[in-house]
């Protein structure tokens, strides 16, 4: 049997003497009478034992500075070096490798205690079987099971991520039904192509919905290469969406139909950073558009007649819908109802008055043809009696609104003749001016 070094070098240096001396010189030399040879095969025997004592307990002490030393091997390490040599022996001999049995299987439940499905398939089937199994566990099986439960975790928090596109998600949730190697396929090669597919869907549909900036960026990007894509992704949608935005709200501020609640918001995010304008645009904008349009609506119901005030009250108490129907078609219709309505009642009133009109007009008639056959009698009356009525002749003839004065007067006497020339003259004027009176009087009495 090969000794161990250090046992093998003890007996050597204690075997030496031995040899050294040799049968002759042993002869040549008589011992004293009385006095025997030291006891060399004692001696020996106890420096033996001594140095694999000293050896064992060393063995102990490092397994006892060993991290990995399990409860039961430390506990019964620590008793034996309390103990004799023969108590180091039987634990090194005999407790050591049933201890550590015991540890390693308490090792293993530890960690399926806390370990992931494969890890725990794996252990639960290593303490099915031999203490080999065990041993096998802990040295590889636990970390390639750990490996496939790492792998899992990650393939289940890409699914859990929202921004996960539908070609990652089906392969994906494909990996997680098969077999370790089938997981690791799925993150090392075929979760890279799938999705590289669903980002450049994913910049299509932005490009679908964007403005004028963000598909120019979006088609540059499309037609380039793969790391052009990520990049408008990333950054450059974002850039262009800005643009975009900017030049949304400075068509707000020119629209003159934009209320004032969105026309002093619009400003304020065109004075800020892109992102005020976003912030605008998808948060802001639709509350003070509705704010102001229902302002709008309070105005028309104020200003509008009986129709337009009673649809108006109508769409304020309802949805936004409504009050947008109202601003868009509503308020028309109703318009044309309070129009048609006061066009009825003013035809209503002119039908009623119109009889009264034309009463008004006969009476009026009636006067002014008395007046007139009176006024041609004095003049008849004037022309036959020149010499008993010389003084002057004053007519009054109404036509319509507009009235007319005849006068005829006593001419100055020139001399003989004069009192014949002026009857003569007084007849002539007389008869002509009552002739135009019964014509301008019969003229009426026709009209009327």
């Amino acid at each position: 049997m090969k000794l161990p070094k250090v046992s093998a070098v003890l007996a050597a240096a204690v075997l030496a003497p031995v040899l050294l001396q040799s049968p002759a010189s042993a002869a040549d030399n008589p011992q004293p009478a009385g006095v025997t040879g030291p006891d060399t095969a004692s001696d020996t025997a106890d420096d033996h034992g001594t140095a694999q004592e000293k050896s064992d307990r060393a063995e102990i002490e490092r397994i006892l500075a060993d991290k990995e030393t399990g409860p039961g091997v430390r506990e019964a390490a620590e008793r034996a070096l309390k103990g004799t040599a023969a108590d180091v022996r039987q634990f090194l001999a005999v407790e050591l490798a049933g201890r550590q049995q015991t540890d390693n299987r308490i090792f293993v439940a530890r960690i399926i205690d806390s370990a992931g499905p494969a890890v725990r398939a794996a252990g639960l089937k290593a303490l099915d079987g031999s203490y080999s199994d065990i041993l096998a566990f802990l040295k590889e099986g636990q970390y390639t099971a750990r490996a496939e439960d790492q792998d899992r975790a990650e393939i289940e928090r890409i699914l859990a991520d929202k921004e996960t596109g539908p070609g990652v998600r089906e392969a994906a949730e494909r990996a997680l039904k098969g077999t370790a190697a089938d997981l690791r396929q799925f993150l090392t090669v075929e979760m890279q192509k799938a999705r590289q597919d669903d980002d450049r869907v994913k910049l299509s549909q932005i490009m679908a919905r964007g403005g004028p900036a963000v598909q120019r960026a979006a088609g540059k990007a499309l037609d380039g290469t793969y790391a052009d894509v990520v990049h408008f992704l990333k950054e450059g949608q974002f850039t262009a969406r800005a643009e975009d935005d900017r030049t949304e709200v400075q068509l707000l501020l020119a629209n003159p139909q934009t209320g004032r609640l969105v026309r002093e918001a619009a400003q304020k995010a065109l004075d800020g950073t892109p992102a005020d304008l976003r912030r605008f645009l998808e948060k802001q904008l639709s509350t003070l558009r509705e704010s102001d349009d229902r302002i709008k609506v309070s105005q028309l119901i104020e200003a509008g007649g009986p129709a337009v005030k009673k649809a108006g009250l109508k769409a304020f108490d309802g949805s936004y819908a409504d009050v947008v129907a109202f601003l868009k078609e509503g308020q028309y219709t109703a318009r044309a109802e309070d129009e048609a309505a006061a066009a009825a009642a003013k035809a209503a009133q002119e039908k009623t008055a119109k009889p009264q009109t034309q009463a008004q007009s006969a009476t009026a008639g009636q006067a002014a043809t008395g007046t007139t056959t009176a006024q041609t009698a004095a003049v008849v009356t004037a022309v036959s009696n020149p010499v008993t009525n010389p003084a002057p002749v004053t007519s009054v003839t109404t036509v319509g609104t507009t009235t007319v004065t005849a006068t005829t007067g006593q001419l100055a006497a020139t001399g003989a003749n004069d009192g014949l020339d002026w009857e003569a003259g007084g007849a002539a004027a007389a008869v002509t001016a009552g002739a135009a009176l019964i014509a301008i009087s019969r003229r009426r009495t026709t009209e009327s």
